[in-house]
């Protein structure tokens, strides 16, 4: 297993990667805030992954081994924070809302790495208020420990848009609908179809950032017509996919 590299202060800048670049898993002994003015970022821990839109940002706590991808172009908004501070009181990963604020907030206090200015300070401060506003949203798609779970997962990853039930899944990996049913509450904390529906989302959030047509994204993710796709991403993220491509 490679060494993870490790940074002890999290940086504030802006950092910009083309489409499928990374940046290799490392942790900081600060909080970081991952932001995408533009593209869209995936970030992956050992527990899962979280993918985030524009309208999205990612919080990493201190400690958290994490790796990057674009997809996109990727303009990378990073603010850190000490561990000593963590506005959102949370000990994990998690993707927030975005407000036009916040977001030009965190624009603006990247422009400049570490701007420890009277105008930096007073700036940063306003940000911090607005993190404690911030809403939660569900974009995580949890990796599962079981090694059964595992393979179902692994198939439904390399096409979205196999639209077999659990009980057909069970059926190839040698479990029942049952068991697979109760692994996924217990290993993953989600159902079934939630799962499945999170994973994607995430596909479709990375053709749509490759300027893929949002009907060929509705048919390689699986479902049913573009206007079933249309309204479960609005839901999801407040806004229609074509609207997300411009």
């Amino acid at each position: 297993m490679p060494e993870v590299r490790h940074t002890p202060v999290a940086p504030t800048r802006t950092q910009r990667l083309a489409s499928g670049g990374e940046i290799e898993a490392h942790r900081h002994d600060d909080h970081q805030i991952v932001y995408a003015g533009r593209g869209v970022l995936a970030v992956t821990t050992g527990a899962g992954s979280w993918v985030a839109p524009a309208t999205r940002a990612i919080w990493v706590p201190a400690g958290t081994v994490h790796a990057h991808q674009a997809h996109g172009d990727l303009e990378l908004h990073l603010v850190g924070l000490p561990a000593r501070e963590n506005p959102l009181r949370l000990d994990g990963p998690a993707v927030l809302s975005v407000s036009p604020l916040l977001r030009e907030l965190i624009i603006e206090h990247t422009r400049t790495e570490d701007d420890d200015s009277p105008e930096g300070t007073r700036l940063r401060a306003v940000l911090l208020d607005q993190l404690r506003i911030s809403v939660q949203q569900p974009l995580h798609l949890p990796t599962p420990a079981d090694p059964v779970l595992r393979r179902v997962c692994a198939l439904l990853s390399a096409d979205p848009a196999d639209s077999r039930t659990l009980a057909l899944l069970g059926r190839e990996v040698g479990a029942s609908e049952r068991t697979l049913s109760r692994l996924f509450a217990g290993d993953l904390g989600m159902t079934f179809p939630q799962w499945r529906t999170q994973l994607r989302l995430h596909r479709a959030l990375v053709l749509l950032a490759e300027q893929t047509p949002v009907t060929q994204v509705a048919n390689r993710c699986g479902w049913s017509s573009t206007s079933a796709f249309i309204d479960v991403f609005r839901r999801a993220f407040g806004h229609t996919p074509g609207t997300h491509l411009r």
